[in-house]
């Protein structure tokens, strides 16, 4: 089995309308190269899967041929950068003052303030995750299901299907060779699509260590109150994440551990042959959970200097309101 190279939803959406003339144009060139490409994949006598498992063939057969009908981006556009964050180091210990030198005055130390109390903390910021979820209309639409979802807890619009296939359509005015070798969804794409549709402030962070890139999401959604996108199954599929448990509050205590988090799953309730089935909207996905799904970025179609090997994560810098 072999995995075909996907960039968050794995292929670009359909193509933006066109003239009558151009659409039956582009369709006729569709039925010649889904008929060229089916031919081709049944002579080798398989189905090529995706990273979400057996995939549906035709979606991904017209996400090649709108690809190639619609051509490469101006060569010139720029990539959002990917902010590569360093695990901080541990906090220095209190210098003790020295005894003062004979004659010199006593230096009264400032009061010690009194202690924050740690206790474990329990943060979801959607109360009904029916209400602003929508599962992904094609198998390789995760990435405009995830930004609708975003924007429905943000109070930006509706998660619904007209508004996922809206935002899936305009995927080509953001997508860079940088962001996904195959074109379409990446995380930089998602990024300039939250930002066009009114959520500013979103950021691509890289971390090395899955308990940093837990502890810095968790700390950021408590400040500006807003969901973060965990890019999970190494790198194929996106994760909206609304809320974690803690042993601490992590935008108090820099050594917070996040035991897991709340997640809207656009996949759900699909059943992945790889994954395997995906949990209702808002599940607490425990530690086990997360080791599982969020994984290191490592996707087949080529190299990403600043992506390989490290948790990614798209998170919100702006507080809400």
């Amino acid at each position: 089995m072999s995995l075909e190279p996907v960039r968050i939803d794995g292929g670009a959406p359909s193509l933006r309308t066109r003239s009558s003339r151009g659409s039956r144009r582009s369709r006729a060139l569709r039925l010649i190269l889904i008929a060229a490409l089916v031919g081709g994949a049944a002579g080798f006598g398989a189905i090529a899967t995706n990273a979400f498992g057996a995939g549906n063939l035709y979606d991904r057969l017209l996400a090649k041929i709108d690809r190639f009908i619609v051509g490469p981006p101006p060569p010139d556009r720029a990539t959002l950068p990917t902010v590569d964050v360093t695990d901080p180091p541990s906090p220095s210990p209190t210098p003790t003052l020295p005894p003062p030198a004979s004659g010199q005055p006593v230096v009264t130390p400032p009061p010690t303030p009194t202690p924050i109390p740690r206790v474990a903390v329990d943060v979801n910021i959607v109360a009904n995750p029916n209400s602003v979820f929508i599962h992904e209309i094609k198998d390789v639409w995760c990435a405009p299901a995830g930004i609708s979802i975003v924007l429905a807890i943000l109070g930006h619009g509706d998660a619904t299907p007209a508004r996922e296939r809206e935002i899936a359509g305009r995927v080509h005015e953001w997508e860079t060779y940088a962001d996904s070798h195959i074109y379409g969804w990446g995380p930089a794409a998602i990024v300039s699509a939250l930002d066009a549709y009114g959520a500013k402030g979103y950021q691509i962070r890289a971390y090395q260590s899955r308990a940093v890139a837990l502890r810095d999401s968790a700390k950021a959604l408590s400040t500006t109150h807003s969901p973060v996108i965990l890019i999970a199954w190494k790198g194929a599929h996106t994760w909206v994440m609304s809320g974690y448990r803690a042993d601490a509050d992590p935008t108090v205590f820099n050594d917070a551990k996040v035991s897991g988090t709340y997640i809207l799953d656009p996949w759900y309730p699909t059943i992945s042959t790889i994954w395997g089935p995906s949990d209702p909207p808002g599940t607490f996905q425990n530690s086990s959970e997360m080791i599982r799904n969020f994984l290191p970025w490592k996707q087949p179609d080529g190299y990403y200097p600043s992506r390989d090997g490290k948790f990614i994560v798209i998170i919100p810098t702006i507080p809400v309101g």
